[in-house]
């Protein structure tokens, strides 16, 4: 209290300085239009930059929400694509029943470890077991592919990237459906090679590569690169392709794992045919 009152006292003058300067601003204000609408204009200037501000920051944390809600229907319409539907010859079938022509559900998850500088790199999502995913799912963008699911635990999966050696994804040229086998080649994270082309394909520079929908992890169509270049190398028989990959790894966030509805059936009509999944 002490030094409080010695402030007051060693700037009395300045502190009634401005006090009488506030009434004097206020009279003017209040009792001249031309001041009081400047004053208003001001006043309503300054307000709106705030709440601008403050809507803007509201909005930025708010974008982590609504790009889960985004990635989820997503999800949703990605199981209503054409792709998604098991192709049924309506020659001999003609029962109009979308749930059980439906190949492909997606289940919306979120990356949160990634690595693409080893030799072998793996992704960790947040969906598990208890979200239905299961081993051996396919996992992609809507930009292209990313992996496949390996392990799984209550509520996280770790997906075997694209760019891991063991990884081999078939793929075709989009143009002519001709196929071969993709790969990582590494160390670059941006490319790939596909092998076992067959030369009457019709690729050339810049050509599209999607998924050919062979096996049970992908569902056919989806991008998997652009044609770099290719040849046929001294003793082949097929062509050998360099790809840029479609899908920018360093850059993933949300993706979406392939939930094959009829896989349970195609496995069962396997093990019956004594067929063994590939490695």
């Amino acid at each position: 209290m002490r030094n409080l009152i010695v402030f007051l006292a060693r700037h009395y003058f300045f502190l009634l300085f401005l006090l009488l300067q506030s009434i004097a601003i206020t009279l003017v204000v209040q009792h001249n239009y031309f001041q009081h609408a400047a004053a208003v204009s001001a006043s309503n200037a300054v307000t709106g930059s705030m709440m601008e501000t403050r809507d803007q920051v509201t909005q930025y944390f708010g974008l982590r929400e609504q790009n889960v809600q985004l990635a989820e229907q997503n999800a949703i319409l990605m199981g209503k694509l054409e792709s998604a539907y098991l192709n049924y010859d309506t020659t001999s079938f003609t029962v109009e029943d979308t749930l059980h022509r439906l190949r492909y559900s997606y289940i919306a998850a979120q990356v949160i470890d990634n690595t693409v500088s080893l030799r072998n790199n793996y992704i960790v999502l947040n969906r598990g077991r208890l979200q239905g995913v299961e081993p051996d799912m396919g996992v992609i963008t809507p930009g292209g592919i990313v992996g496949i699911v390996r392990e799984v635990s209550d509520n996280f999966c770790v997906v075997m990237s694209l760019l891991h050696k063991d990884s081999k994804v078939s793929a075709s040229v989009k143009k002519d459906g001709t196929f071969g086998q993709l790969y990582w080649e590494w160390p670059d994270y941006r490319y790939g090679v596909m092998v076992d082309l067959p030369t009457h394909s019709k690729i050339a520079k810049g050509d599209t590569l999607v998924t050919s929908g062979l096996g049970d992890a992908f569902p056919s169509g989806i991008p998997v690169g652009t044609v770099m270049d290719f040849e046929k190398k001294a003793g082949d028989k097929t062509y050998t392709c360099r790809v840029l990959y479609t899908t920018d790894f360093r850059k993933l966030q949300h993706v979406f794992i392939v939930r094959d509805l009829m896989r349970p059936e195609i496995d069962q009509l396997k093990e019956k045919a004594g067929v063994k999944n590939a490695e």
